[in-house]
């Protein structure tokens, strides 16, 4: 017999949290399912206008069984109204959510396999480590010994075995999360939700909590599905992101993909650092989009496939493609401003009549470094660029 895991909402330092309720059934069994929005819509009441606003507008996806997919956007692109629509803290206006085969559009948070966790931790102060992780197994009335085994087990997974009896007040930030954490996982819900769980976390404590997470997603083989406005987090945790904006999916697909691949300036400048060199579109071949960038002719391998010759567009160039020689040797003059020293590479800063350029140079113990405030040019590598049109509403500056 399969066991069924339904979630309860619960109170933790007045904030709803979502905590695993009862369960029914013998022995476990407890598949991956996939998750499946078709055409849902949310729209809102504004307070002060009384008008309706489409916080979410048509969207439709999946995530495959097993799969972490990230959401990632500015705020206010609708990412976190996903989530919740999906944990059944939202309703939707329109459309239909699918856990695997069952449909939950309608069904409330603590009829749906899910468990989530916040960036608020959401912890029970008046619980020890121990007791907040088992608190749904408690639910569960499993038995004592089987708890204590299995919270046992948990613990150690997330690094915490010897920290069972201390309160959460008595924990680091990152300590918090990895009990938040134990706490959803310890059940194997079919679907765990995170919802921006790092943005409390200092820098070093979200770069292990972003290798911890990944690690205990993929070894439980969770479908998970990831909030956040950090691009660095959405590139290291995910096997595929959704980019939004406006409540509109604007792209989706593995990380190599949507970093060397954007379908557009906001997408290419939301995911990472990146230049824009203005261009002319020349001719268009079967391989490669012929352009020209201040009299100089390059061939691109990727470029946008609504663009036409004679269509003014730009070159989108990462960091790393980009190189620095003497004055006008390249596509852009412009004076050094800094020099970012990181061991195995240097961020040089260039200011150009374009804007300030990031460019990234590998190996600076055998390539040449240019000092602040010598006049330089920039060149580009027409192999690791793509070329995009340009657009009415400007790219993120990063």
């Amino acid at each position: 017999m399969t066991e069924t895991f339904v979630y309860t909402a619960a109170k933790s330092d007045g904030q709803d949290v979502l905590v695993p309720g009862a369960a029914h059934g013998g022995a476990r069994s407890r598949p991956a399912k996939s998750v499946t929005f078709e055409g849902i819509t949310k729209i809102f009441k504004d307070p002060q206008s009384g008008q309706d606003v489409k916080a979410v507008d048509s969207v439709s996806f999946r995530i495959e069984p097993g799969e972490l997919v990230t959401l990632l956007g500015p705020s206010g692109c609708g990412k976190t109204t996903v989530l919740r629509m999906l944990s059944g803290f939202e309703q939707t206006t329109s459309g239909r959510i699918m856990i695997g085969e069952t449909d939950v559009t309608q069904m409330p948070p603590n009829k749906r396999d899910t468990a989530m966790v916040f960036q608020s931790y959401g912890l029970f102060p008046h619980m020890n480590v121990f007791d907040n992780v088992a608190y749904g197994l408690k639910l569960r009335k499993m038995a004592g010994a089987d708890i204590a085994q299995k919270v046992g087990r948990f613990l150690d997974m997330v690094g915490l075995g010897a920290m069972a009896k201390r309160p959460p007040s008595r924990l680091s930030g990152g300590q918090q999360q990895r009990v938040a954490l134990a706490r959803s996982l310890i059940v194997e819900p079919s679907v765990l939700l995170l919802d921006e769980p790092l943005s409390n976390l200092d820098a070093l404590l979200r770069e292990q909590m972003r290798v911890e997470i990944r690690r205990l997603q993929k070894s439980l083989g969770i479908t998970a599905m990831y909030v956040t406005h950090d691009r660095v987090e959405a590139m290291s945790l995910s096997d595929r992101i959704i980019v939004m904006r406006g409540g509109h999916i604007i792209q989706m697909g593995t990380p190599s993909d949507i970093y060397r691949d954007p379908v557009n300036t906001f997408v290419a400048g939301f995911v990472g650092k990146v230049a824009f060199f203005p261009c002319t579109v020349r001719d268009i071949s079967e391989n490669s989009c012929h352009v020209e960038v201040k009299g100089r002719s390059f061939e691109a391998p990727r470029w946008a496939r609504e663009l036409n010759p004679g269509d003014s567009a730009l070159v989108m160039a990462r960091p790393e493609s980009l190189s620095i020689g003497e004055p006008g040797t390249g596509v852009e003059d412009g004076v050094v401003t800094a020099n970012v020293y990181l061991g195995n590479s240097v961020e040089s800063w260039v200011h150009t009549d374009l804007g300030d350029v990031l460019v990234q140079i590998d190996n600076p113990d055998v390539k040449k470094v240019w000092g602040e405030g010598e006049r330089v040019s920039l060149s580009f590598d027409p192999i690791l660029t793509k070329v995009l049109p340009e657009e009415k509403e400007p790219a993120p500056r990063t």
